[in-house]
């Protein structure tokens, strides 16, 4: 088995809320996630928060406040996409704009890491760079597999979780 050098997590529906976006502030963890982080990061294992926020362009909330909130959760560091998915941009999940960039600023083998998320765009960008992809099913996780299964069609799904807990177990 290969050692993991990153996880990549995403937020809303995977650490805590559910499968809509709760702005900073109005979001809450699920009881398990903070200790789970840090269980990760003794195991000397670097966690990046992986997310769409449209919100963001939309003037809905500040990028700031999500990059505060993200490390504030234990996040060795934060990458998000801010733009909304009509806006083309590389960065926003299923594209690999936010993983290739990470890959840069800390010289990962992405091929050893790990993506956990809830939505068929996680999955699909993990699968696009050779990360391990495991889908939780809180949030829009059950949706993704019954609603979203065309997309997923041709993404090897490495394992399905109940929750954060489970996939990092």
């Amino acid at each position: 088995m290969k050692k993991i050098e990153a996880i990549f997590i995403d937020r809303d529906g995977t650490i805590g809320g559910d499968d809509t976006v709760h702005y900073p502030g109005e979001f809450d963890l699920f009881p398990y996630t903070s200790t789970e982080i840090n269980r990760l990061k003794r195991d000397g294992i670097r966690i990046f928060s992986f997310t769409n926020q449209p919100g963001i362009s939309r003037g809905l909330a500040k990028e700031k406040d999500f990059e505060e909130e993200l490390l504030a959760f234990g996040f060795d560091d934060v990458y998000m996409c801010p733009h909304d998915y009509n806006e083309g941009c590389s960065c926003r999940k299923p594209n690999t704009g936010m993983l290739i960039e990470a890959q840069k600023d800390y010289e990962l083998c992405l091929e050893n890491g790990a993506k956990i998320g809830d939505r068929w765009s996680d999955m699909v960008a993990a699968s696009r760079v050779g990360s391990i992809n495991i889908l939780v099913r809180t949030g829009a996780g059950e949706s993704s597999l019954s609603e979203h299964y065309d997309k997923l069609q041709d993404v090897k799904i490495d394992y399905i979780a109940n929750n954060l807990l489970d996939a990092i177990d």
